[in-house]
């Protein structure tokens, strides 16, 4: 090979060295995950909890948990590592640079041989001192690793017959090793940051599934605080009705119209009346404490304004519409599809490690020396000095047992999560039929649970009547009593079971995001 054909080549594979160092140097900015909700009017929600006597919408609610729900505080740590990792990843083919020096000195103690010059009682004496700098750089295209190293040395001896002493030398070597076989191509070279590009998506996927289930967790207790507080108001109802049935009871008897036993029966509906609004306000403090739980953060000192809700009133949901919102948007069966892509890396790396390691490895560099480290310097673009080496080098593991395990490893995975992902689709359509069906059934639980309570109201009336009128006794009023109660009770389990089937439904079409403005990262 000519020298000038040695310097163009040399030349060429150092601006491709330093082309691709200098865009490896260049790393892309770091951005922590920005808040779910950007809204102003939404982040002005956030910061105070409605105080007593202040209606406290469902709205201000999602949006305080957005901010301060401890679950999406810890999930966006798991985001962040996730960056974190492709960054790792990224780091892989960035330059290494490398500086040493070193200082030597070796003295003999008597001479050896007449060849070095050196008479006398004092041997041959070397006194060198070698620098060093280098930078190494992974390149993506092909997995090959590129070494443009440069050094500068002084050699200094007694030997008196040396021509230059000191001499100083100065090289510039460029060092490439190649795959051709095993590791070899750019599917192998960035699989670890084409993973973590997967994972930083799949990581934000399990944080839009996190923040799913908190709005569909916020949601089921606010209404469930709606619940209890109207629960409590039916209580308490039920116990001024007692207490007056009571009280007719005793004036009743006072004029000998009503019995002992009237009275006591009485009096037993007052008791139990009062038990029940005890128990009722206990379900109402649990539920406040609920509610309080998934939108702050302590904040149990003061309790929640009063809220409410609205009557259902959309179209009833289709299947078919449900179930295509779902399979496009909801997060566990795209973060499942996503985490199948790197399960395919892994079998296309895996593939490629089957090969045997075939490696082509080649060196070029220039040299110089003189008697000064300018004069080296300047020597080395002379190309009077100058080495190459080009050769190839082959590793086979006997069988490649374990490569080719490693590979029906991957293959195993890989249809393992494509497996789970049939099963994701199918727990997705039944859920979305669940789902579906618990809307259109308590829509039609609603209406009858309301006539079910208009009823009953009547009936009570009918039977306070016939009371007054000596016509029935204090026990049938009680029954008809707890008739109205019951009824009233379960219209509001019913409105509450509609809207929670509703909250659910919406989690897994994604549609509560855009309900309430959400803004994912």
């Amino acid at each position: 090979m000519s020298r000038p054909s040695l310097r163009a080549l040399f030349s060429t594979f150092s601006l491709l060295v330093f082309a691709v160092s200098l865009r490896a140097q260049a790393p892309e900015p770091i951005q922590a995950p920005p808040p779910a909700i950007k809204s102003n009017q939404q982040t002005a929600m956030a910061n105070s909890v409605a105080p007593a006597g202040q209606l406290l919408t469902l709205e201000e609610c999602i949006a305080r948990a957005m901010q301060k729900n401890f679950d999406l505080q810890i999930q966006s740590f798991s985001t962040a590592n996730a960056k974190e990792q492709l960054n790792i990843a990224k780091a892989g083919f960035e330059p290494i640079l490398t500086l040493s020096t070193e200082r030597s000195v070796t003295q003999q103690s008597a001479t050896t041989s007449t060849i070095t010059g050196t008479t006398g009682a004092v041997g041959p004496r070397v006194d060198s001192t070698d620098t060093r700098a280098g930078v190494t750089q992974n390149i993506s295209a092909t997995n090959a690793t590129a070494q443009l190293s440069t050094s500068l040395t002084r050699d200094a001896n007694n030997y008196s017959n040396s021509l230059i002493n000191p001499v100083y030398r100065s090289d510039v070597v460029l060092a490439v090793t190649q795959p051709l076989l095993h590791g070899a191509g750019r599917t192998f070279a960035r699989s670890a940051i084409e993973r973590s590009k997967l994972g930083v998506g799949i990581a934000n996927l399990t944080f839009k599934g996190s923040v799913l289930s908190v709005v569909r967790n916020t949601e089921t207790a606010y209404y469930n605080l709606g619940y209890t507080r109207a629960n409590l108001l039916v209580r308490q109802h039920s116990l001024e009705l007692a207490q007056k049935l009571y009280d007719e009871n005793k004036a009743r008897k006072a004029s000998g119209v009503a019995t002992d036993l009237d009275v006591a029966t009485a009096e037993v509906g007052v008791e139990t009346a009062r038990n029940n609004v005890l128990l009722a306000e206990q379900a109402v403090r649990n539920s406040e404490d609920t509610l309080l739980n998934l939108i702050g953060q302590f904040e149990f000192d003061h309790r929640p304004g009063p809220v409410q809700f609205s009557d259902f009133s959309e179209s009833l949901p289709t299947f078919d519409l449900s179930y295509k919102l779902a399979r496009d948007n909801f997060p566990d069966y795209l973060a499942q599809q996503e985490t199948i892509k790197q399960y395919t890396i892994d079998v296309a790396t895996a593939k490629r490690s089957k090969l045997p390691t075939l490696n082509l490895d080649g060196a070029l560099g220039y040299n110089g020396q003189n008697r000064s480290y300018g004069s080296a310097i300047n020597d080395v673009p002379e190309g009077k000095g100058y080495s190459w080496n080009l050769g190839l080098s082959l590793s086979v593991p006997w069988g490649l047992h374990a490569d080719r395990a490693r590979y029906r490893i991957a293959n195993n995975n890989l249809h393992q999560q494509e497996s789970f992902l049939q099963q994701l689709d199918q727990d997705l359509v039944v859920n979305v039929r669940t789902a579906v069906r618990s809307v259109q059934v308590n829509v039609q639980s609603v209406a009858i649970s309301a006539k079910s309570t208009e009823l009953s109201e009547k009936q009570y009336q009918l039977q306070k009547a016939r009371f007054d009128a000596g016509l029935a006794t204090s026990r049938q009023v009680l029954e008809a009593q707890d008739t109205l109660e019951s009824a009233r009770v379960s219209e509001l389990q019913a409105k509450v079971a509609l809207h929670n089937a509703v909250s659910e439904l919406r989690r897994l079409e994604t549609s509560s995001l855009g309900r309430y403005r959400i803004v994912l990262p």
